[in-house]
């Protein structure tokens, strides 16, 4: 189980939980190759990974081979243990770049700077791609045998096109046939939100793992649930509310810790958000809590949202 790198979510804080509640690997936010980008504080705190356990991977995005090499070479030095590749965003300001998923239109630069990458660094490489540009160019087989033959270590695939971002149907069917393409590990990824649909995914496509994304926001303990239900074939009982309560006031004070009070405060609104969503009263209680502008005034705020669904009764949804 891999946890999906997302640009504004997959901060320290967040790798942390998601690694105490299973998650095998926690890459970081995309990193652009542009070197010269790296002095902003949006830069430096998407390369802070010192305190992180082992393997630390670091994703890396660009289309030029010399800069992605330079910027992986870099990274290594700073403690990366694994260098991902980015091939995957369908972001209209990633493509506008030719980075990205835009990358899968051009076979050449993608080997290119695949055998740059890995020819600069002594970690190992992977990769996360789409299914292909589009419906009608579904090149990921192709794109997976390149990358195999320069010496990338595992692949990642969410299985849509560039086009079709996020709304249509994951091809499944694709996954499995770039699985069969290669021997490198292969991890699937789009729309695995449950235990079972994680085993359905593996034993349909034969992937070597899953890789999820949106389902951990808000949810990180769904590590935790799905690998107990493909070691043990039974699903875990709820998080308790307690338990519950207890990872978000640590993550959101890990978040005011890293960032400071004030930018703290306002990322912590959307993962509060995000945490509370299956719960009654939830709508009501954001349009409170958003207008909180101190730490403790954060945390506070959620200890009596929980006690107040501990008093009606509420189970952990």
């Amino acid at each position: 189980m891999v946890l999906a790198p997302m640009a504004g979510v997959t901060d320290r804080p967040f790798r942390k939980l998601c690694r105490e509640f299973g998650a095998g690997l926690t890459p970081t936010e995309m990193l652009s190759a542009n070197i010269r980008l790296w002095h902003s504080e949006k830069s430096r705190l998407r390369r802070e990974h010192a305190a992180e356990d082992e393997p630390r991977m670091v994703q890396i995005a660009g289309s030029d081979p010399i800069m992605m090499a330079q910027a992986a070479r870099l990274n290594v030095e700073q403690g990366a243990d694994i260098i991902d590749i980015n091939m995957g965003c369908p972001a209209k300001k990633v493509l506008q770049k030719a980075a990205g998923s835009a990358l899968l239109r051009d076979e050449r630069l993608v080997e290119r700077i695949l055998g740059a990458v890995v020819n600069a660094v002594n970690v190992p490489v992977t990769l996360k791609i789409r299914t292909g540009w589009c419906p009608r160019s579904r090149n990921g087989p192709t794109i997976a045998r390149i990358a195999e033959a320069c010496g990338i270590k595992a692949l990642a695939v969410h299985g849509r096109t560039r086009e079709c971002a996020f709304r249509a149907a994951v091809e499944y069917d694709t996954i499995g046939e770039i699985k069969q393409a290669v021997r490198i590990p292969v991890f699937a990824n789009g729309d695995i939100d449950t235990p079972h649909k994680a085993r359905y995914v593996l034993d349909y496509t034969g992937a070597d793992g899953v890789m999820l994304g949106r389902a951990a926001q808000g949810r990180p303990w769904i590590f935790r649930e799905i690998d107990h239900y493909l070691q043990q074939g039974r699903i875990l009982p709820d998080l308790p509310l307690p338990l519950r309560l207890a990872s978000i006031l640590a993550h959101i004070m890990h978040i005011h810790g890293f960032y400071g009070d004030y930018k703290g405060v306002l990322i912590a609104r959307k993962h509060v958000a995000w945490y509370l969503s299956c719960h009654q009263g939830a709508r009501q209680f954001r349009s409170v809590f958003n207008r909180l502008e101190s730490p403790q005034e954060q945390l506070e705020s959620i200890q009596t949202f929980f006690d107040k669904l501990t008093d009606q009764g509420e189970l952990a949804a």
